[in-house]
This record gives structure tokens, sequence and C-alpha cells, in this order.
């Protein structure tokens, strides 16, 4: 009964648009009392008190008793009530899928992590993903008709608002999430991996309090999620933060976007790979040889292990992926002026082997009047900002306002 409430606030009138602002005001502060909830929104105190009433009544909020203060009455605490509903974030990776559930107030009740999936752009590979996130939903303890919706990270361009991918599954008339809908039986959403990891980062990453922040998800690929005055930056269809496809080099590598020069090409976990190989076949010796000579398919984990444990090659071709990644970073930090930068993404795990080049370069390409206002650090998230971003965008659905 409460998630149908809560569905119905989709409907646009000027009720359910003061509770939604009602609801994300708790979802960004926590707990709060009517007379602060009415302030901040403009809202007249007995205005905020009928439509909070109301709310409780119906199970969205809670009552979390008297906040204790120095002296005088002391006013009522309300909040979100965190069993009114759930919301299932899938974050699809290479080779597995990770997913996970949260309840009302944003904190994880579940995750299944690293669970084997090869993400092929075939039926099959659409058809087995729909069948790794049923089995999720029927595992869990919560009630399916208590899920209210599913949000989806796709590498590459997707649009958000028509729920199309364009570089993924896009095999008939209909749009993706509406074709994962049907399959799964919930409302599925779907958007950019790297703007995912950036709102979860945004969210859970301790740095809230920015309202500037630029992400950089380095991992197989180079991706960019932008955050400008608080709100997540789309772009005109949902393509901006295509970061990995600047044209920053004149030379003959071919990118998977079928264009030359790409700044993939040569900063990223697909370049380092083949970087890898050259220098092998090359003569050069690595930690990783054994699984090159015996065709072993390497991932980033691989590669990232074999730098922690001092391998001389790895560490070069990790130091050289800075420096080329922040000269670009450099003129990112010149166009948009943002507080902070987080470099995310798997091969963030590199740690300072590939953090102090790329603000090395950053200090030597950009302005210094620009950059002395940026802070460059790694996700504070890693491996999670996925996840937590997917569930936290299924979320914001239907509660974040972002006119």
């Amino acid at each position: 009964m409460t998630c149908q409430l809560i569905k119905d606030l989709k409907v646009e009138n000027k009720n359910s648009a003061q509770k939604k602002r009602i609801i994300t005001y708790y979802i960004h502060n926590g707990n709060s009392t009517i007379t602060d909830l009415a302030k901040v929104l403009d809202l007249s105190i007995p205005t905020v008190t009928k439509l909070v009433e109301d709310m409780c009544q119906s199970g969205i909020l809670n009552s979390y008793g008297k906040l204790e203060t120095a002296g005088g009455r002391h006013p009522q605490l309300y909040g979100l009530n965190p069993d009114a509903c759930y919301f299932v974030g899938v974050d699809i990776r290479r080779f597995c899928v990770n997913i996970g559930l949260i309840n009302f107030n944003g904190e994880l009740v579940e995750t299944q992590m690293g669970v084997p999936y090869t993400f092929e752009n075939t039926q099959k590979g659409l058809d087995s993903l729909c069948e790794l996130i049923s089995n999720f939903i029927g595992s869990l303890i919560v009630e399916k008709d208590k899920i209210l919706d599913i949000n989806v990270n796709v590498s590459g361009r997707v649009n958000p608002e028509s729920g199309y991918s364009y570089s993924w599954f896009n095999f008939g008339e209909d749009t993706l999430a509406q074709v994962m809908t049907d399959r799964i039986g919930i409302d599925v959403y779907i958007d950019n991996d790297t703007r995912a990891m950036t709102y979860g980062e945004y969210l859970k990453g301790n740095i809230s309090e920015k309202k500037h922040i630029l992400f950089v998800n380095l991992s197989w690929g180079l991706g960019l999620g932008i955050i400008i005055d608080g709100n997540l930056y789309m772009g005109k269809s949902g393509f901006a933060g295509e970061f990995g496809h600047f044209p920053a080099y004149d030379n003959e590598i071919m990118c998977h976007c079928g264009k030359k020069g790409c700044l993939e090409t040569e900063a990223s976990g697909s370049a380092m790979y083949r970087k890898l190989i050259e220098r092998y076949n090359n003569g050069e010796q690595t930690f990783l040889s054994d699984a090159i000579e015996s065709g072993k398919k390497i991932t980033l984990e691989d590669f990232i292990d074999a730098t922690n444990h001092e391998d001389m090659l790895c560490i070069e071709l990790a130091e050289e992926l800075g420096h080329e990644l922040g000269k670009n970073i450099a003129g990112l930090i010149n166009i948009f002026n943002p507080e902070v930068v987080i470099i995310g993404g798997i091969l963030s795990q590199l740690g300072d082997y590939v953090l102090l080049p790329i603000k090395t370069a950053v200090r030597k390409h950009s302005l210094n009047l620009v950059n002395r206002d940026t802070t460059i650090k790694l996700s504070v998230l890693k491996d999670r900002a996925g996840i937590i971003g997917a569930c936290m965008m299924a979320r914001s659905r239907i509660f974040i306002d972002e006119a």
C-alpha cells in the first residue's frame, strides 16, 4: 500500500510536488524538525505539519522522537521510513555483474558482488542479464511489490530519459529499459555507468558538501561524470562525459568507437594492456609473462596486483597512463574549474602509482590560478561506487527534482 502511495507521487500536482520536495530534503539531510523543513522549503509551518502528518499516516515517514535541546520545548524529529520501499541497482562489468538493494534511507540491505557474467552485445547476453537480476530479486526476503524500480548501469551512449542504449542491446524498436521492464516485471531505468558512479560518490563518498565535481572513470575505457552546482550534467541527449573519445593524438590506433586518435587509445586499461603485450613481445619481462605466454585472459585486477608487487614494467605503464591522463585532466580543470576531481574506476586501485603522475601533469599543464581551487583524490567507494550509484539513481527517479 505504501509503495503504491509513493508511486502515485509521479502524478504531477501541487500536493505531490511538495511531498517530493520533503522526501528529497530528507534524502540529502537526514532527520529534521518541521520548523527546519519549513524554513528550507519556504513553506508555512501549518502546511508542512499537515503534509508530514499525512505522510506519517501513510507510512512514508516516521516520527523519531524528541530532539534534545538546551532548553524550552523539544521539537519532534521526522525522517524517512526505511521499510516503506526498496530499490535495486545493477552495475555491469566486463566479466561480472554487481547487484544491490537499498531501503528508502539509501542503506545497502543486500549485495551480490562479482556475479559471473560475460558482457556481450547479443540477445543471449541480454537474456542472461535479465535472469541474473530476476534471480537476485527472487532470493530476497523483501517482497517484490515493495521494490519500486531498478537502475541498470550501461557503458557507452545512454539516453536515460528515453531508455535507449545506443551502444549495447539495441536490437529492436522497443527501448532497452522497456524490454527489461517487461522481462523482470518491475520498472527498469538505464543510465551511463560513469554517471552512476559519480552520483554514488557524490552522495556516499564524503564529498556531498562539494557542488562542482568531475569523476574520471578509469577502467578498460575512460569516462567522465560531471556535477555542476550540485546537479548531474547530462547533456542534451544524456551523452555528456565521453572523455575517452576526445581527439587527443595523431596516431593510427583504431578506437572501438571507429575513429583514430581518441584519448582512450593511449590512456585507458585497454591501452595499457596493448602496451603490456607489445613490450613483452619486445623482450621485456613481467610477473604476467607466464599468463601472457599461456594465452590466459589478463584482467585489470591482474595488472593492479602485479603493480602492487613492484613489477617494474607494470609500474612504468601505470605512471605513463597517469601522465597522459593528467595532461588531459588539466584541460578539464581549465574548462570546468571544479572543486574536486575524483579518480575512480578499477584502475584507481593503482593508488599513488597513477595518482602522483596525474597530479604532476595537472600542475604542469593547467592554469595555476584555476588548479589551485581543485583537489585531486582517489575514489572513496572504489569498486562499490557503481553499485551504490545505481541504487541511488533508482531511488532518485521519483524523488529528486533536478529543476
